[in-house]
């Protein structure tokens, strides 16, 4: 008998059947409207990117699952687990904002530090620290295509955001633990 405190994860869970329905009806939508020459050419352009993101997608569920069994447990906990505070949040955040990579990458990642010990808020700094702060998509493309004053007006105005965020998460978890004791 082991004591993982991981959560089981089902197969089938109301995230997938959420998914499934949305595609059904989008699928019948197209079907009644469009005809079934635009269905057949919609889902046989689905299933091409579907077979082109299945080895990233298999990467990214193996990266989540090692990181977790490689990671240890007390450091991540320490640097960014519920009582790292804003360092725990910055550390977060910056990894979120050099992470290279898509989505493929960085939510893989996030799930997997999240397994490893870190917590909710240190998970929302880290994704919005991508989305908001992504180096990599800063330098390439938005210094490539806009002037710098407004990238750097940018950057300095969403730089808060996910620490911000994750200080706002961790009140509301401190608040609800303690509406839940009383």
């Amino acid at each position: 008998m082991t004591d993982d405190p991981r959560p089981r994860r089902r197969l089938f869970d109301s995230g997938f059947f959420f998914i499934l329905a949305i595609a059904l009806a989008s699928g019948a939508g197209v079907l009644v409207t469009q005809g079934w020459e635009a269905f057949r050419e919609i889902l046989l352009s689905d299933l091409g990117l579907a077979a082109l993101l299945m080895p990233k997608i298999a990467a990214g569920v193996l990266l989540a699952t090692a990181l977790a069994l490689v990671l240890p447990k007390d450091k991540v906990l320490h640097h960014v687990g519920p009582e790292s505070g804003v360092r725990g949040l910055a550390i977060a955040a910056t990894a979120g904002a050099v992470i290279p990579g898509g989505p493929a990458v960085t939510f893989p990642l996030t799930a997997g530090l999240m397994t490893a010990g870190a917590d909710l808020a240190a998970g929302v700094a880290m994704v919005t620290g991508w989305i908001l702060l992504g180096l990599n998509r800063t330098i390439v493309w938005e210094l490539t295509f806009l002037p710098a004053d407004l990238v750097l007006l940018r950057v300095l105005l969403s730089l808060p955001v996910p620490i911000v965020l994750g200080l706002a998460l961790r009140a509301a978890v401190r608040h609800r633990a303690r509406r839940r004791a009383s």
